[in-house]
């Protein structure tokens, strides 16, 4: 068993709230979020209207391929079904996409409205725009993060996150 070390990791105190505590993981989704952010601004000033971030990647796939399931689109994104069926949701109430009858009664098709298809150019610019970017930021940095992705795919190939989350979880003192 592992002995947590409150000074190392930011555990703090028992019945103190492990929210408020010094966090590894929090920059890393403040960063993720002020990147996606800035696509965001991007799109407004663009008057871009109902697009978000997350949408970009399952509506250059629909233009790309085609008409396609909420299972088939979530496979090819690598998504999980519920996931892309919120994202469909959310791209429906924007007027980006519509569903339409599959090659039988069972299935429905999700396919892009005109509306999607006349800023999908532009779309499809920012996403390689976008990758230039942060090729440009990987140069400024003595560790590009593409990296680091791959040097945690590779340590989490090792020893699962879940695994890692569980022998600390087993380590702290019963309540």
């Amino acid at each position: 068993m592992i002995t947590p070390d409150p000074s190392r990791h930011g555990t703090g105190t028992p019945g103190s709230d492990p929210t408020e505590q010094a966090s590894v993981w929090q920059p890393l989704r403040h960063l993720l979020t002020a990147l996606d952010d800035d696509i965001a601004r991007l799109y407004r000033e663009r008057d871009i209207a109902g697009v978000r971030p997350r949408f970009v990647m399952p509506l250059i796939r629909l233009g790309r391929r085609g008409a396609m399931t909420i299972q088939e689109l979530a496979a090819c994104l690598e998504v999980t079904h519920s996931a892309m069926s919120q994202t469909v949701s959310a791209l429906r109430r924007e007027g980006l996409v519509r569903s339409v009858a599959g090659s039988d009664a069972r299935t429905r098709q999700v396919t892009l409205t005109k509306q999607a298809r006349a800023v999908l150019p532009f779309l499809e610019a920012e996403w390689r725009a976008t990758e230039q970017a942060v090729q440009e930021l990987e140069s400024e940095i003595p560790y590009a993060l593409s990296q680091v992705v791959r040097d945690l795919e590779a340590a989490l190939a090792r020893r699962s996150f879940r695994d890692r989350i569980a022998q600390h979880l087993d380590a702290l003192p019963e309540p």
